[in-house]
């Protein structure tokens, strides 16, 4: 079955091919001996009869020869039989020589009993070892080629499509033509449609305006693309690139494939590219794109594209990767991967399909959903209380207090002034506003509209919120003039709203179109849409990249009401309570839980300068009962507690409910803090962007639970008990200090922290191998990670997701956590592995230890411990410590640490400036005892 197709033939030569010199013609080869990771036997000729596609080409008739890669011929060897094909196609100006890991790959997991899949490779004609035909061909013509290729190979199903850069619109077409042969679509940075508003990217305009001389006469565009290589590639391997374009008149493809590029309608390719882009929206079948963000061709823009005509992909972007993603990053890992799971599933699915079919009695109703977010806001919109205060507005103009009844009816207004302004259920919106009345309005305005929320920390940084903003791109950026700024500078995705209204010269300036007071205006002109259901998409945010580049975590609205459920029957918030809040999370939860907000006056990306007279204020200002800070907020609040007045202290003194998270707090600090809230119950409890509340433990019961540690403890900071309808569960680490074993609540085994609860993410966007990952060896993992035979499923409760939380740490006899740092900083020693905290706390116990950070150096399985100590004097610059330090902290951590090193400050997190990041520290320590110098860390 092939599309509608036209005669393209002469067109082409006048259109931009005719800037070309001539094509010539040469016949077939085969690659030489000896290119890297290529196998002699999977290359073959194959000669396919060429169909016509209109009257011009219907006067000749040709056969054209074929260079493909195919390890159909080595699995019969084998006497395997394969259970399907991937067809791989290649872009511009690659060859086949792409897919060769991936070829390799196969034939390794069938050699493993797993499914075997045949992979065919194809040269493109006039492209690789395939025949130079003398002529430039089209889309509409490759298209054609690629059927009249399978129909000479005689397949019949089912195949899954695999293409890169041009080769990817050309395996779609193919795919679109051949649904009754299709099983599933792979696309590594490709794009099937070109936005009239985005102009075709710089280095295709520059390749287009020196057609001949970069693509034919030169081998520019050749180099340049191996050039763009994260991390550069081998010379052998550019070698092998290199091998089928020698010359002017072997690389004549490579410059018709560029002029081949549709750059308006009246592009003689131009109609087949509409057609496939509207065809690949009806493809229902498994789909996976693979993204290289450093692309700069096809970037983030186009990806966003395609999952929107393929929503039901699996995505992942490889922060890092670019163009050549496929010698970036293990491409052919993540493709086998993806096979092997869609198998089990559909194995799994025909099963429970089964099941109910069988069973003797329909399945149960759902139970009703949660209460919409914005719930509390209908009920409260005639009240003239005190719902939000804003302690120091960036407007300058004092404490800002606003009620129930204009908070409800301002997100009323903006929803509609939103839906008036073209934003739609589904489109995601980046709120680039500090913390205050008009992030709160915004939010609800979107939930209610039931946009996408996206949120980042500006403490990521530039690069980082870069990196988030391209990654989640946002339709829209709202924001104050400062992040509007960021955000054109930066060139970030979105059209653009400023909180306030810009003057002319500076809304055009920054790129805006309205702003939140012209919004509102709007709303008079359009109703709401009908609410979101509970299982779309709500909302996405941003981890703190504490571990890696930040990931964005999505929740839908069920899952976002679930969090705010768990934290109102945890703590007993709700309408009426008075909500000091300095930690952002918590203040846009306020207005869900009926809490009257307060935001203290400090910069949110730097916890640190928030003051015990400015908690103090704030809890006057909301008559506030409840308080969260950060860990990082607790040390200056503590710190700067001698500055307290009379009327400061009886403001704390009516506190009830004290509550630090986001990181490790040591009892020392979580006690000092509490003195200063003599009336309050101290709380600390654990969680995660993934899940914001897991576990919680207070203040009296971590003085017990340390106090009543075995001899021999394995340490950790103790975090309490599962929250309400919160599972718990530890996968071991074997000895390589990775988390295979299966999940259990077995205390004093040390592992990975598993777990479960409604209000857990629903996935990572568009990182699906992370998200595989984070459910791995639980109920709901994908494919053969999906386990639970192994797993003990007590007290798991209905609705519940499971995710592995990256920290370490154990189970006591009584059922308390107890956190040993995280998974990727576990040291892998000789002995075994070494979890940090525990050695970090006997480090601070030494005198004169204000923190420690131990970290592994050497080779991993014969890692070395190295300690490094912030004084509780400051020192001036990093050194060794002295003599008597050292033997101290080695008599309290014990006699294998290698080194003890002294620097002036710790480095942390962005986002809590609290945590210990510990792989820059390795990093640091590696290169210091190496005889590098003895920088800051």
């Amino acid at each position: 079955m092939t599309g509608a197709v036209t005669d393209t033939a002469t067109e082409a030569v006048s259109g931009p091919a005719g800037r070309l010199p001539a094509p010539t013609t040469s016949p077939a080869g085969l690659p030489p001996a000896g290119l890297p990771g290529l196998d002699a036997a999977w290359s073959r000729s194959v000669v396919v009869p060429e169909t016509p596609l209109g009257a011009s080409e219907a006067l000749g008739r040709h056969e054209r020869t074929w260079h493909v890669l195919d390890t159909g011929p080595v699995l019969a060897e084998r006497g395997v039989t394969p259970v399907g094909t991937l067809l791989c196609a290649h872009g511009n100006p690659t060859w086949s020589y792409l897919w060769r890991d991936l070829a390799a790959a196969t034939l390794a997991a069938a050699d493993t009993g797993a499914d075997a899949w045949r992979v065919v490779a194809v040269d493109q004609l006039e492209m690789g070892f395939s025949e130079r035909t003398g002529t430039h061909r089209t889309l509409p013509r490759r298209v054609r080629d690629l059927a009249d290729l399978t129909d000479a190979l005689g397949l019949d199903g089912p195949v899954v499509t695999v293409g890169h850069d041009w080769g990817g619109v050309i395996s779609l077409g193919w795919a679109v033509d051949h649904p009754d042969l299709l099983a599933g679509v792979v696309l590594l940075n490709t794009a099937v449609h070109q936005p009239e508003d985005r102009p075709i990217p710089a280095p295709l305009r520059l390749a287009l305006g020196l057609l001949g001389p970069s693509t034919v006469a030169t081998p520019a565009f050749l180099e340049t693309t191996l050039a763009i290589a994260h991390p550069p590639l081998p010379d052998d391997v550019k070698e092998g690139y290199r091998a089928p374009y020698r010359s002017a008149e072997r690389r004549s493809g490579i410059g018709a494939f560029v002029a081949d590029i549709p750059t308006d309608p009246a592009h003689p390719s131009a109609a087949e590219l509409d057609r496939i882009a509207e065809g690949v929206r009806g493809l229902d079948v498994p789909a996976l794109l693979l993204w290289g963000p450093r692309d700069p061709v096809f970037s983030d823009p186009y990806l966003h594209d395609l999952v929107g005509r393929l929503p039901q992909a699996r995505v992942h972007r490889f922060e890092g990767a670019g163009h050549l993603v496929a010698e970036d990053v293990d491409v052919a890992g993540a493709v086998t991967t993806w096979l092997a799971d869609r198998h089990v599933a559909a194995d799994a699915a025909s099963s429970r399909a089964a099941q109910v079919a069988d069973a003797d009695a329909p399945a149960a109703a759902p139970g009703p959903g949660r209460a919409p977010m914005w719930q509390r806001l209908d009920e409260l919109a005639d009240d003239d209380a005190t719902a939000l205060v804003e302690m120091a507005p960036t407007t300058g103009d004092g404490i800002r207090t606003v009620s129930w009844r204009l908070l409800s009816r301002r997100v009323r207004e903006l929803a509609r002034g939103l839906h008036a302004a073209g934003v739609r259920p589904g489109d995601r919106v980046a709120l680039l506003v500090p913390p205050g009345a008009d992030l709160t309005a915004t939010l609800y305005a979107c939930l209610r509209l039931g946009a996408v929320v996206v949120v980042a920390d500006a403490g990521l940084g530039p690069r980082g919120l870069t990196r988030a903003m391209r990654g989640a791109q946002p339709a829209v950026v709202v924001g104050e003039r400062k992040g509007l700024a960021a955000a054109r500078a930066l060139g970030w995705p979105g059209r653009r709203i400023s909180t306030t209204t810009l003057p002319d010269a500076t809304a055009t300036a920054l790129g805006v179109g309205t702003s939140l007071p012209e919004l509102v205006d709007l709303a008079v002109v359009t109703d709401l849409p009908p609410e979101p259901a509970p299982g779309d998409l709500a909302a996405v945010l941003f981890t703190s990249g504490s571990t890696g580049p930040a990931k964005g975590v999505a929740y839908t609205h069920e899952q976002l009401a679930a969090m705010r459920d768990a934290l109102a029957d945890q703590y007993g918030l709700g309408v009426g309570t008075g909500l000091v809040a300095g930690f952002a999370p918590f203040a846009l939860l306020g207005p869900a839980l009926g809490c009257r907000s307060v935001t203290p006056d400090m910069d949110v990306t730097a916890p640190r300068t928030l003051t015990a007279r400015a908690i103090a204020a704030a809890v006057d200002a909301a008559d506030a009962t409840t308080v969260f800070l950060s860990p990082a907020a607790i040390a200056n609040v503590v710190a700067t507690s001698g500055e307290l007045t009379a009327d400061d202290e009886r403001a704390l003194r009516r506190v009830r409910l004290f509550l630090s998270a986001g990181a490790p707090v040591p009892e020392r600090l979580l006690a000092a803090v509490a003195r200063l809230m003599p009336a309050a119950s101290a709380h600390t409890p654990y969680g995660m962007t993934e899940g914001l509340l897991l576990t919680d433990v207070t203040l009296e019961e971590i003085r017990t639970a340390t106090a009543t540690q075995p001899p021999g403890a394995r340490g950790g900071v103790c975090v309490g008990r599962p929250a309400a309808r919160v599972t718990i569960r530890i996968s071991a680490l074997d000895d390589d200090g990775r988390a295979t074993g299966p999940l259990t609540a077995t205390p004093g085994v040390t592992g990975e922290i598993v777990a479960a609860a409604p209000h857990v993410k629903d996935h990572y966007d568009r990182l699906w191998l992370a998200d595989r990952e984070s459910r791995r060896g639980t109920p709901d993992g994908d494919g053969a990670t999906r386990s639970s035979a192994d797993v003990d499923l007590a007290g798991v409760v209905d609705g519940a997701r499971w995710h592995r939380t990256g920290d370490v740490g154990h189970l006591d006899a009584e059922g308390r956590l107890w956190v040993e740092g995280r998974l990727a900083h576990v040291i892998v020693a000789a002995d075994g592995p070494v979890t940090p905290v525990g050695p970090e706390q006997r480090a601070e116990s030494v005198p004169g230890v204000r923190r420690a950070g131990v970290v592994g150096i050497g080779p991993r399985g014969t890692q070395q411990l190295v300690v490094v100590v912030e004084p509780s004097r400051a020192a001036r610059r990093p050194a060794l410590a002295t003599p008597e330090l050292t033997e101290a902290v080695r008599a309290a951590v014990g006699p294998d640490v290698a080194a003890v090193l002294v620097v002036p400050d710790l480095p942390t997190d962005v986002r809590h400036n609290s945590k210990i990041d510990r792989a820059r520290l390795a990093a640091w320590a590696e290169g210091v005892l190496a005889g590098g110098r003895m920088g800051r860390p």
